[in-house]
């Protein structure tokens, strides 16, 4: 029988990475420090494993294979087969990371890409001064980006944000981005390790060479439009389920919360991720308890019905799932414009009913 499922972590060395997600209680040792911590991917050689009960030391991908919809859901499964949807990470950035975009759905399948990369970031901890690259200024024309670019003036027609704890950003694909340094993130995105760079500040990787640019390829990739208000606008809610962003790609809420909770998910087709980002706390359903502290995660099985989650002291985590009824008609969605982004950046609906135990 399924239960509810936790992984060993993976960790990534990165130039720019530092070591604030040692403080969260994960020893990366002998790394000289850890960019980003993976706690749920299926990308291929980066295949999460999991840790408890009988399914330890399978990986992910081979639970799917074997439960199939039972562990992601019906449609879901119909729509991603064996490929599970999303990667979760938290991203520790000591010093800036390059700019870059990701390719929407339909231009990655067109480069022969699964699909795209929508993601968004949620910001546990910003040091004083702590910036994001979130899109444009202003609107640019390709032959003014591309002057930018050749003049090394980029910086300059960039939309820069000042995050605080708590922040949400949706960063959707073709949207040129960056997260800035003294930055502690958790980030959810679609499963997929496709990253254009367009610039890194003459930086040099730890074999002192500089890393390969994708200027080409990024070019068809980026939208041109000036970014509004960059964050996901939410009410935030002790003891309660505040939502942060609804999409096809995913849909995300903060639980903050003291004291126990039950969920009830038996009208929602869909496997629900808990990751930990602050606090320690414990995930019942099932028949089974799986504790988990800052920087965790686990997997829940869509034939879940009922969840409850304790904690012990103050605990916050996202609430993170894929309702099969925002999937887009023709299976593929589209390069954004401001419209279509408005619907994302602002709290969405409420999601599955909730109540204190």
């Amino acid at each position: 029988m399924l239960y509810p499922l936790k992984f060993l972590p993976l960790y990534k060395n990165k130039v720019w990475g530092g070591n604030k997600i040692k403080t969260l209680g994960f020893d990366y040792a002998p790394l000289p420090n850890c960019g980003e911590l993976w706690a749920l991917s299926a990308v291929h050689d980066s295949e999460s494993v999991i840790a408890n009960g009988f399914l330890a030391e399978n990986t992910l991908n081979e639970a799917l294979e074997v439960y199939m919809g039972d562990l992601i859901g019906e449609r879901n499964y119909e729509r991603f087969g064996n490929e599970f949807p999303l990667l979760v990470k938290i991203i520790d950035a000591a010093d800036r990371l390059s700019i870059q975009v990701h390719p929407d759905d339909t231009l990655a399948r067109q480069r022969g890409m699964e699909n795209g990369k929508n993601e968004m970031w949620y910001v546990m901890e910003a040091d004083s001064g702590a910036t994001i690259v979130d899109g444009f200024e202003h609107p640019l024309t390709v032959d003014e980006y591309q002057a930018h670019l050749a003049q090394g003036t980029l910086e300059d027609v960039l939309h820069i944000e000042h995050p605080s704890p708590g922040d949400v950003f949706f960063i959707p694909g073709g949207r040129v981005h960056a997260i800035g340094r003294g930055l502690l993130l958790a980030e959810i995105q679609q499963s997929s390790d496709c990253t254009y760079r367009i610039y890194d500040y003459n930086r040099p990787d730890t074999d002192g060479r500089l890393r390969p640019l994708h200027t080409a390829e990024a070019l068809d990739a980026i939208c041109f439009d000036a970014t509004r208000d960059g964050r996901s606008h939410y009410t935030y809610q002790p003891n309660a389920t505040a939502p942060v962003v609804k999409t096809p790609f995913f849909t995300t809420s903060l639980i903050a919360f003291g004291k126990p909770m039950r969920k009830d998910f038996s009208q929602l087709e869909s496997f629900v991720v808990y990751l930990c980002v602050e606090g320690i706390m414990a995930v019942r359903t099932l028949d089974t308890i799986v504790p988990i502290h800052a920087g965790e995660c686990v997997l829940v099985p869509a034939v879940a019905d009922i969840v409850e989650l304790f904690c012990e002291g103050p605990a916050k985590a996202l609430e993170v799932y894929i309702d099969p009824d925002l999937a887009p008609d023709d299976g593929i969605t589209h390069k954004y414009d401001n419209d279509w982004l408005a619907q994302f950046t602002e709290s969405a609906p409420d999601g599955p009913a909730s109540s204190l135990l």
